[in-house]
């Protein structure tokens, strides 16, 4: 995964194809407020592994994952164990 600041974005590139999170850094928080897989990756397990790296890259930095978006909030219900 490559964090691109200017953009906001979390980026995870698989096979030419590129899913994203859009994210805001607040104090304390990773506001995650959209998650997107282009249709090629869907189902490829992509987005998880997007949103394991989301989660490692809170806990480094010490912040809690707020989702906005409704699969980064449906994922962490699903990882309870990860910051969010």
């Amino acid at each position: 995964m490559r964090d691109d600041p200017g953009r906001g974005r979390f980026e995870l590139e698989v096979d030419g194809e590129v899913a994203y999170a859009d994210y805001r850094r607040r104090p304390g928080a990773l506001v995650i407020a959209y998650v997107y897989a282009p249709p090629a990756l869907r189902g490829t397990g992509t987005a998880d592994r997007l949103m394991r790296a989301v989660a490692e890259t809170a806990r480094a930095e010490g912040r809690q994952i707020v989702p906005l978006c409704g699969y980064a909030a449906s994922w962490l219900r699903r990882h309870r164990d990860l910051p969010g």
